[in-house]
C-alpha cells in the first residue's frame, strides 16, 4: 500500500520545503508505513477485501481490519450465508453467527468486506506529519552533531522514535486481536 496518511503540503509548509521534495515524500511514506505497522491494519479505505478466517467454536470472529463499513459476502465451507439470518457484523470488526457458532476449523469462513477510512482521522494525520518531520530532520542514530562552533543534540524522540501523542493515536486505532507476541 503506497497511499499516504497525511497531506504532503502540510508537511512541506511545516518544513519550509516543496511538497515534491524527494526526501519529504520518503519521510511521509516511511511515517505512513510505520503507523500502519503499529496499528496492524491498512487504515485507508479498502473496498472488496477478501478474508479467510479460522473458525473458533464461538458466536463471534474478528475480521482482520476495522472500521468495517460493509460485509458483502460470507461463506462457510464455500456455501453462502445470508446477512441477518446466518450472520451479522459490526463496525468494530465482529462477525457474529446468528444461528449457532462458527465451527472450530481452519480456513472455513470466507467473504468480502469494505473497511478503513475514506478520510483519514485528524489525530492520525497529525502524528504521521510529526513522525515524518522527525524523519526528515534527524539523522538516524546521531545523538550529537558538531559543525564549526554549533552543536546539536537530538532529543528523546530520536532515540525512541515516537512521541507520547504517537503512542496514544496508535492505541486508539490499533486492532485488539490478542495475538501480539
Amino acid at each position: 500500500m503506497t497511499d499516504l496518511l497525511a497531506d504532503p503540503e502540510e508537511l512541506a509548509a511545516s518544513l519550509g520545503v516543496q511538497s515534491t521534495d524527494p526526501k519529504l515524500m520518503w519521510a511521509l511514506t516511511a511515517a505512513s508505513r510505520r503507523f500502519r505497522g503499529a496499528v496492524r491494519h491498512p487504515v485507508s479505505l479498502v473496498a472488496g477485501d477478501a478474508f479467510l478466517l479460522d473458525g473458533n467454536g464461538r458466536e463471534s470472529l474478528l475480521l482482520p481490519a476495522a472500521p468495517v463499513l460493509s460485509v458483502s459476502a460470507v461463506t462457510l465451507d464455500g456455501e453462502a450465508l445470508a446477512e441477518g439470518t446466518d450472520f451479522d457484523w459490526s463496525a468494530h470488526g465482529f462477525l457474529r453467527r446468528l444461528d449457532g457458532v462458527w465451527p472450530e476449523r481452519l480456513r472455513c469462513v470466507g467473504g468480502l468486506y469494505d473497511h478503513g477510512y475514506a478520510l483519514i482521522p485528524e489525530d492520525i494525520q497529525e502524528v504521521v506529519v510529526d513522525q515524518a518531520r522527525a524523519l526528515y530532520r534527524i539523522d538516524p542514530g546521531v545523538q550529537t552533531k558538531t559543525v564549526g562552533g554549533q552543536s546539536v543534540t537530538f532529543g528523546t524522540q530520536a532515540a525512541i522514535g515516537v512521541t507520547a501523542q504517537w503512542t496514544a493515536a496508535v492505541e486508539r486505532h490499533q486492532l485488539n486481536r490478542g495475538d501480539r507476541p
